[in-house]
């Protein structure tokens, strides 16, 4: 019943109608629970038992401490995925930018005529809500996704997970060109899990966006971890990991040494990539993994990965030059 509601109020107009007024009523409510409050909750929620900010130990409950201790500007910027473009070119260069084809802060602007011909991806810079592919645009239904970009833009994700970094973001919509490898396939998606500077543990998204969807995960030198840290689908199913191994990228080591470069500033952050036929592309950081509320199996694994990060260098302020 919850998902066909949130079918309803996603998929049709009418739907948001009658379910926003409700959804309005719930933000309000939101918004004033303390951000320590909300985190405690969720985490209870989702974990099972009860987060220890006093002294925590498990990965998990780390990020959730981060979460309310360690907020910078930059971490605004780098959560925003338009001026996180600045932080790339300064840190690594514009080489690795996936081509921005068109930005705007009006959905009325998201048209075929400013739209490239080629394949693309439409998404807004200010949340997690994924994006809208475009691969033949006489397919698509504009009004339809001007409406949703439109829903999207007046939303404040940080009331709805309490991850600070996106309280400030201006809202805007961009538009990328679309990777896709020479076979015509998304890329495998690459995450690279950094604490304090230093690349610990690899994920790598396996038919990201089908029924298919999987997860593994490898050390640096490409071996499998004997644990995973799943996330959940629609419909409750976890993202396990594949039977077949994944081919070590050719790239890897410069996938290494660049998110150590890109993480340098920050505790933890995950940095993404994308290896398009050996041609590296940026695509985001994240610093709450899953929000920090998705257990790690074994369940072991969670206090021995918390073990390796360092909270020490938290509270200080990030920068860097324009």
């Amino acid at each position: 019943m919850k998902q066909f509601i949130r079918n309803i109020y996603h998929e049709t107009i009418l739907g948001y109608y009658l379910i926003h007024p409700i959804y309005i009523i719930y933000e309000l409510v939101l918004k004033i629970v303390p951000d320590e409050t909300f985190v405690r909750f969720n985490f209870k929620r989702h974990m099972g038992y009860s987060l220890d900010l006093k002294n925590p130990k498990t990965l998990n409950e780390k990020i959730n401490w981060l979460k309310l201790h360690d907020r910078t500007p930059l971490h605004t910027i780098c959560s925003d995925k338009f001026k996180v473009r600045d932080y790339i070119r300064e840190k690594i260069g514009d080489k690795f930018l996936v081509p921005l084809c068109y930005e705007t802060k009006k959905p009325s602007d998201i048209v075929p005529e400013n739209l490239p011909n080629h394949p693309c991806i439409i998404k807004t810079n200010h949340n997690s809500s994924g994006g809208i592919i475009v691969k033949n645009k006489e397919e698509i239904e504009w009004r339809k996704i001007q409406f949703h970009l439109k829903k999207l833009l007046r939303e404040n994700y940080y009331y709805r997970t309490r991850e600070w970094q996106y309280k400030n973001i201006e809202p805007r919509i961009i538009v990328e060109k679309l990777l896709q490898n020479n076979a015509g396939k998304i890329p495998f998606d690459y995450k690279l899990h950094c604490f304090n500077g230093k690349v610990v543990t690899i994920q790598v998204d396996i038919d990201r966006g089908s029924d298919n969807h999987s997860r593994n995960w490898y050390n640096t030198d490409w071996k499998r971890e004997p644990f995973k840290w799943s996330s959940v689908k629609e419909g409750g199913k976890k993202t396990d990991p594949s039977q077949s191994d994944v081919e070590k990228p050719v790239t890897l080591d410069e996938m290494i040494k660049l998110s150590q470069i890109l993480a340098e500033p920050f505790p933890y952050v995950r940095v993404d990539w994308y290896d398009v036929d050996g041609i590296l592309y940026f695509g985001e950081l994240t610093f709450h993994h899953d929000g920090g509320n998705r257990p790690i199996e074994p369940k072991e694994w969670d206090l021995k990965l918390g073990k390796k990060l360092n909270l020490k260098s938290t509270g200080k302020q990030k920068t860097f030059s324009t």
